[in-house]
Formats: C-alpha cells, sequence, structure tokens
C-alpha cells in the first residue's frame, strides 16, 4: 500500500503515439458480468499474441500506451476488464461475489477466445500486479494454454516478501481491508485510495496470500502451491525501479513459487526507459524499451513452446 495507486494517478498521455486500432473479438459471459474482448491486431494472423492482464483497480483502457508500444513490435495484443472493472459491469457490491478464482476462470475462456480467432498465433499471457498473479495461477491450473507467463511489476503480496517497514505495513493493511471487506460484503477502495471497489472474496483471497505467502482461494480445494511447483512454461519478470508495491523482493518469491519453469529476470530503470521517475504503474506512459525485452523474450521461447 503506497501513494502512488490506480485513484491517484492520470491516465496516460498519447505521447507515444496514436494508439493501434482496436477490434472487439467478442463478448465472455462471466456471472453476472460480460467481458467485452478487444484485440490490437497484426496483419499476419499467426503473429505472436500477448494477452494483458490489467492491475488490481486499474481499467485496460490505461494500458494504451503500452499497447501500442507492444503492437509496434509486431505482436497483438488483447485486453480486457476484469470483472467490475472499466467495462465489466456491474461493479463489485454486496451480492456480486468472485475472487481469484472467477478470475482464473475467466482467463481461461479468453485464452479460448483468442485460440479460435487466431489459431496459429503462440499466446503469451502477460500480467501486471494482480494480473500477473492470475497468469501464474492460471498457468498452474491449466498448463498449456499459454506458451509463456510475463509478469511485470507483479509480486507477492507476503508480508515477509517486504523490506523493512513495509513488511508490517503490508500486513497491517491487508488485514484490515479483508476485515472491512468482509462487514461491508466488498470493498470501496475508491474511498480509501487503493484497489478500486472490489469484491469480497477478491480481497480474502489477497489478504490471506498477504498474511501466510500461500494461494488457497475461497471456492477451491486445489492446491495451488503443489500446481505452481509444477509450472514449466517459459516465465519473463520485470521488476520495475522505484516500485514499492511489488518490490524486488517481492517479485523472486511470487516467481520462486514456479521453480522449474525457466525464468528470464530483468529490472527496468530509469536509464533503460528514459523516464525520470519510474513506479508501480507509471512505467505503462514509458514502456518502449520494455516492450522490446516482451517481443525479444517471446522471440527466443516461442518456436520452443509451441514444439513443446
Amino acid at each position: 500500500m503506497d501513494e502512488e495507486t490506480a485513484e491517484n494517478i492520470s491516465e496516460p498521455s498519447a505521447s507515444a503515439g496514436p494508439a493501434p486500432a482496436s477490434v472487439v473479438l467478442g463478448l465472455v459471459p462471466a456471472d453476472a458480468h460480460r467481458l467485452k474482448v478487444r484485440a490490437a491486431r497484426q496483419d499476419d494472423p499467426s503473429s505472436p499474441v500477448v494477452v494483458l492482464l490489467p492491475a488490481m483497480g486499474v481499467p485496460a483502457r490505461y494500458y494504451r500506451p503500452f499497447v501500442a508500444d507492444l503492437h509496434s513490435q509486431g505482436l497483438t495484443v488483447v485486453t480486457f476488464d476484469l470483472r467490475g472493472q472499466g467495462e465489466s459491469q456491474p461493479p463489485a457490491a454486496r451480492g456480486v461475489r468472485f475472487g481469484y478464482l472467477s478470475l482464473i476462470d475467466d482467463l481461461d475462456a479468453v485464452v479460448d477466445l483468442v485460440e479460435a480467432v487466431f489459431p496459429q498465433a503462440p499466446r503469451f499471457v502477460l500480467g501486471h500486479s494482480l494480473g500477473g498473479q492470475i497468469a501464474l495461477l492460471h498457468a498452474a491450473r491449466r498448463p498449456g494454454r499459454a506458451h509463456g507467463v510475463a509478469l511485470v511489476a507483479s509480486g507477492s503480496v507476503w508480508f515477509r516478501s517486504f523490506p523493512g517497514m513495509y513488511k508490517i505495513r503490508t500486513l497491517l493493511g491487508s488485514q484490515l481491508v479483508a476485515v472491512l471487506a468482509t462487514l461491508l460484503g466488498y470493498w470501496p477502495g475508491q474511498r480509501f485510495g487503493f484497489g478500486g471497489r472490489q469484491a469480497v472474496d477478491l480481497m480474502q483471497d489477497w489478504a490471506r496470500q498477504s498474511r501466510t505467502g500461500r494461494y488457497q482461494l475461497n471456492g477451491s480445494t486445489t492446491d495451488y502451491e503443489a500446481a505452481l511447483r509444477d509450472v514449466r512454461q517459459p516465465l519473463l519478470t520485470i521488476s520495475v525501479a522505484g516500485d514499492r508495491l511489488a518490490p524486488q523482493s517481492a517479485v523472486d518469491h511470487l516467481a520462486g513459487k514456479v521453480e522449474r519453469a525457466p525464468r528470464t529476470a530483468k529490472h527496468y530503470t530509469r536509464a533503460a526507459s528514459g523516464a525520470t521517475d519510474l513506479g508501480h504503474f507509471s512505467w505503462v506512459r514509458n514502456g518502449g524499451e520494455l516492450s522490446r525485452w516482451v517481443r525479444d523474450w517471446i522471440a527466443a521461447v516461442a518456436d520452443t513452446s509451441v514444439r513443446t
């Protein structure tokens, strides 16, 4: 929990250039929600596809500059809003319940759509923050659906994986959020400057992992810790300078759960980005070099992962 949150950052400008044309691939049913799946397509239908998963409380439209960066690297980019965010209404409320398990199922349904529309294309999932956690949990539950997973500014929220005083801040803050969400029936994050409006089960899953370091999801009997240890898809992790919500130690703790996955680890610095300031969200405005890292990683692993 830090001062740079989804509620107090501004939408990125169009300084990265015009956004690529976006088409609606389809609507994916998700209980009370309908997920509008969009794509910035390449002319070549066999071009690698990157499914981009947003952070908690961040609408997919926020990533438009980064979508443009990835598209300029020859990648098709698929986006959608997580339940209750952006175009995926209704918002979380008492009685509108979903947690990590629902988001994993939603991603699987989106991958089904991507596979149907782009059958020749290798598929990769790129997650930011919470989106990265969901991407890895999906890889654990549904191995082989994607040819690789990329995490950008995405780490474990286990309090012991944070440095110094952030340990106790993370523990106390996460548990307070879960208590309030349980009492209210949802988390009114827009009032507190953290996470946006979220469902109670989602915040309970998040807070439990913060407290225990383990993924034990509401409504699931799956041993996700064991399943994560069996993940073998290539993994790219990119930590970001100035990121106090996903410091390097938290990124390493999350990545360490997939101990059998071949990992490429990178750190995005101000020098690499050309930006004067970076952080958990603001890297999106300055993702040109980062998008090249993603392209190069995909080029290095695509042929091998497609054959596997």
